[in-house]
């Protein structure tokens, strides 16, 4: 994933108009290095954090379906691709990102993978309860300081998108003390990394 916040000495930097390098850094493809749209303020989660969330999610990976809100880079699902995830639905409203996303299926030949332009917000509030694919663990990076950690949170309840036990990963800013999260999402694991606060809730079917 990658957000849009204001860019950080750590981030990759490439000559305009030239794409970033990600590194995928388990799994099938682990190594490879593939481009993303180098959007001001826009970079993958940190290697260090993905390398911990997947350490996490290492029980749970193979053969899920995971939705990845607000792409960016696509550090996220690429990475959930790689290490034996069944499918991944990546969701970004910027044209570069999409068009990246694609051609990256293309270069890793992977056909496990759908992208999907539109705001994220929106893109949730459209679904039709009850009718849409159900997601296993979904991988959620937000802009900061926009309030949409909560909202999506209740959205991806309210339209019927998680499964029974889900896994949900939030990462957000690391002074914002509480992602308000659903009643029965149960904190399963959390640590800082900079400006980064990252969570991951377990999802508890509803008595």
């Amino acid at each position: 994933m990658g957000r849009r916040n204001p860019p950080r000495s750590s981030a990759p930097q490439s000559p305009a108009g030239k794409p970033s390098q990600l590194r995928i850094i388990g799994g099938e493809w682990r190594g490879r290095k593939v481009p993303f749209s180098p959007l001001p303020g826009l970079r993958p989660t940190p290697d260090r954090v993905r390398e911990t969330l997947f350490n996490w999610l290492q029980p749970y990976i193979a053969g899920a379906h995971c939705l990845d809100l607000f792409s960016g880079s696509g550090a996220l699902g690429l990475e959930a691709l790689s290490r034996g995830a069944e499918s991944v639905t990546f969701v970004d409203r910027e044209p570069s990102v999409v068009r990246q996303l694609r051609q990256n299926f293309q270069l890793l030949k992977c056909n496990r993978g759908e992208v999907i332009q539109d705001s994220v917000p929106e893109w949730l509030q459209g679904r039709q309860a009850g009718m849409e694919q159900q997601y296993d663990i979904v991988f959620m990076d937000p802009p900061f300081r926009q309030g949409l950690a909560a909202p999506c949170c209740d959205w991806l309840e309210e339209k019927g998108l998680l499964a029974a036990e889900a896994m949900i990963y939030v990462e957000t800013e690391s002074d914002l003390t509480a992602v308000m999260a659903p009643d029965h999402w149960h904190l399963h694991r959390d640590k800082k990394a900079g400006q980064v606060h990252y969570q991951l809730y377990m999802r508890n079917q509803e008595s």
